[in-house]
C-alpha cells in the first residue's frame, strides 16, 4: 500500500524550470503524496526570474546538483521518492545508488557514464552547448527553434511555442562537458553506483521520438544495471519526445510512474 504522505522528490533537467513539475505535483499529492519540486542551485523561484538572471546557474555542475538534492532530502523525515527527467533523471540514479532515495523514476534520463553511443539527434541538442568550449562555465539557453527540435518534435508546433514560452530557461553548460567526457574521465560526476545491490526500484522510461535522450540511451542505461539484482525496469513510450512530462500527454506518464510505484509497494 501507499504511504500516506511519502514524499516524492521532483528534479527537472536542463532548460525546463521546476515549476514544469506543477501538474505532476497537484496529480501525487492528490494520490496522497508529499510532493516538492525543488529548483537547482542557482534558479529562482519563477521561469521569468532565472532568465532574468542566468548568471547564477552559470557553472554549476552534476555533483553540485546532486549536493544540493542531497541536503534537501536530509531534511525530510524519510527518504524520497525521487522522480527525476532528462538530467534530472541522471541526478536521481546518483542518488539512489547513494541511498539517499527510497526508490527512483528516471525519465528520459542523460547518459551515465558507461553509455557509449549517442544518436546524432543527441549530439545535435548537445551540441549547442559544447560547440563553444566558454559555454562550459557559461549558462546557455535555447532558441524557440532549438527546443522545438530538442523537446517538442512529436507536438504541434503551436503547443511546442507555448511550453517553451512558459518553462524555457537557460542552464549551466557544464553538464553538458561532464557528460561528454565521461566515459574518459575515471571520476566523471556522470557515474551511477549501478553495482548497488541494495539500493531501492528503479524505472527508466524511454521516449520513442526523443531527440534529446534517444531510446537508445535509455536501454543502453537500462543495461548498465544488467548484474545488479536490485529492481531496475523499462518502461517505452513509442509516440512520444523530451517533452514528455510537460505536453498534453504528460498525465499517461505520471499514470504510469504512479502505478509502477504502487506496483512495488510504495
Amino acid at each position: 500500500m501507499t504511504s500516506a504522505g511519502r514524499p516524492v522528490v521532483f528534479v527537472h533537467g536542463l532548460w525546463l524550470h521546476a515549476t514544469s513539475w506543477g501538474p505532476w505535483a497537484e496529480f501525487f499529492g492528490a494520490a496522497g503524496y508529499a510532493p516538492l519540486a525543488p529548483g537547482w542551485p542557482g534558479d529562482a523561484d519563477t521561469a521569468e526570474g532565472t532568465r532574468s538572471q542566468p548568471d547564477r546557474v552559470a557553472g554549476k555542475g552534476i555533483d553540485d546538483v546532486v549536493e544540493h538534492y542531497a541536503r534537501i532530502i536530509a531534511d525530510l523525515d524519510s527518504p524520497p521518492i525521487v522522480i527525476g527527467h532528462s538530467f534530472g533523471g541522471l541526478i536521481a540514479q546518483r542518488l539512489l545508488g547513494q541511498d539517499l532515495a527510497a526508490a527512483a523514476v528516471a525519465i528520459d534520463p542523460a547518459p551515465a557514464k558507461g553509455v557509449y553511443y549517442l544518436p546524432p539527434s543527441a549530439l545535435r541538442v548537445a551540441s549547442i552547448a559544447l560547440r563553444r568550449p566558454a559555454n562550459r562555465n557559461l549558462a546557455v539557453a535555447l532558441t524557440p527553434e532549438q527546443f522545438r527540435y530538442g523537446f517538442g518534435n512529436a507536438i504541434a508546433e503551436q503547443e511546442s511555442a507555448e511550453l517553451y514560452d512558459r518553462w524555457a530557461i537557460p542552464s549551466p553548460g557544464k553538464p553538458l562537458f561532464e557528460d561528454a567526457l565521461a566515459n574518459f574521465t575515471p571520476s566523471s560526476p556522470a557515474k551511477v553506483n549501478t553495482g548497488n545491490k541494495s539500493r531501492g526500484p528503479l524505472l527508466i522510461t524511454a521516449g520513442g521520438k526523443d531527440h534529446t535522450v534517444p531510446h537508445a540511451i535509455s536501454t543502453a542505461t537500462r543495461r548498465l544495471y544488467h548484474k545488479s539484482p536490485a529492481v531496475t525496469d523499462l518502461k517505452e513510450f513509442p509516440d512520444r519526445g523530451h517533452s514528455l512530462t510537460i505536453d498534453h500527454g504528460w498525465r499517461e506518464v505520471a499514470q504510469e510512474a504512479l502505478d509502477w510505484l504502487r506496483q512495488r509497494s510504495f
